[in-house]
């Protein structure tokens, strides 16, 4: 079956097999310091009103993805948390945390201490994949690969680190570049893969990620009177994360974890890569950027909101649906509709939220992504029973 060709309904309808890898404690543990992570990029984007900060804030949320996705690589091919993995990772979250510590100055005076923190990240990363891969010529050929280029693209955030302005910036994007395309460039041939666990670790990233949604509605509404504005604007937003998880968890990771497991294993590989590697990342930046919207809102009910908080508000959870339908274009063939027209009346949204009351913004929002979840349940009842229950 190819990347392209639609999968059939039958074989999207098998459930797991049993005794197979699951993800571990020690990894789970790991991602704790993620979660300070991705507290730390939603207060940075959040902490100013500025069109660079939105797009520093982004840019630092892309290379700790890559970071915790690499680990993520690492654990499935491990399938272990005993010995010298288990000191790799707990040394990794070591440096994980410096580099978390540093992302509020990450452009400014901690940037070499985020640049070594996060070499250190990603040399224990290869450094244990050496290790895993004694004994398997083929895996230690796939390491060097891997190592060609998330060295490089680690040094050059070393090396930012020490420069400003136009300098820092090229060598952020360079760094990004050698990442991101390094992968597609590279190739997968020779890498191997467990569904299961695979999917299973990136379901629950997405739950962490919506932890900070909630979070950002506690923090937005901290030290405020509970009137009827902030009570009001919280249900909202907790309206709104509960769409998220909804889109997501109802049929689409479903889906795409079976469309996962009933592929070949070359083939299994290129859905990892673009299924959950990369396409996971704007789910997780739409996430983020919904939170950041929700706390400033909740901070200010009754104002407008700042352009960059509009769009953070409007823009992530459009970002958030339009990553979810190019996930189904991927895994099944076609895109989904309701959710592309859901995600551009959010685009047209952004305009209008800077003219109008932020808790009348949210509830815009809410509208949407929860007029969104009844639509589908209704006009998709048939094969959505079917999924979820065999029917």
């Amino acid at each position: 079956m190819t990347a392209t060709e639609p999968a059939r309904l039958d074989d999207l309808l098998q459930e797991p097999t049993e005794g197979e890898q699951r993800v571990t404690p020690l990894e789970l543990f790991f991602d704790l310091v993620f979660v300070f992570a991705i507290t730390q990029v939603t207060g940075y984007v959040s902490g100013g009103a500025t069109w660079t900060g939105f797009v520093e804030g982004l840019a630092i949320l892309a290379l700790l993805w890559w970071a915790w996705s690499s680990y993520a690589w690492l654990g499935n091919t491990a399938a272990s948390d005993d010995g010298v993995i288990r000191v790799v990772l707990m040394s990794a979250m070591a440096s994980m945390l410096v580099a978390s510590l540093a992302v509020p100055r990450a452009f400014g005076d901690d940037a070499l201490v985020f640049g070594v923190a996060y070499f250190v990240v990603r040399a224990l990363h290869i450094a244990a994949y050496v290790v895993v891969s004694r004994g398997d010529p083929m895996l230690r050929e796939v390491v060097l690969r891997l190592a060609s280029t998330a060295l490089p693209a680690s040094a050059l955030v070393v090396v930012a680190g020490a420069l400003d302005g136009t300098a820092q910036a090229l060598c952020w994007a360079a760094a990004l570049a050698v990442d991101y395309g390094g992968l597609v460039i590279r190739g997968t041939e020779g890498w191997r893969v467990e569904p299961g666990h695979f999917a299973e670790r990136h379901s629950l990233i997405i739950i962490i990620a919506l932890g900070e949604s909630i979070v950002s509605l506690g923090v937005g509404a901290g030290g405020l009177a509970l009137d009827a504005g902030v009570i009001a604007g919280a249900l909202l937003g907790i309206a709104v994360a509960a769409a998220l998880w909804w889109a997501y968890f109802d049929v689409v990771a479903i889906v795409a974890e079976r469309r996962f497991r009933g592929a070949g294993p070359a083939e299994q590989v290129r859905i990892a890569r673009d299924s959950y590697t990369y396409l996971h990342l704007p789910m997780i930046a739409g996430i983020i950027l919904f939170a950041v919207g929700v706390k400033k809102t909740l901070g200010h009910v009754g104002d407008d909101l700042h352009a960059v908080h509009a769009t953070a508000l409007c823009g992530g959870v459009a970002l958030y649906f339009l990553a979810l339908s190019t996930l189904k274009r991927r895994n099944i063939g076609s895109f989904n509709l309701p959710r592309l027209a859901a995600a551009a009346l959010l685009a047209v949204l952004v305009p209008l939220a800077t003219a109008l009351p932020a808790l009348l913004a949210l509830a815009f929002v809410a509208l949407i992504a929860c007029g969104l979840i009844a639509f589908e349940v209704r006009r998709y009842a048939e094969a959505r029973e079917r999924i979820r229950h065999g029917a």
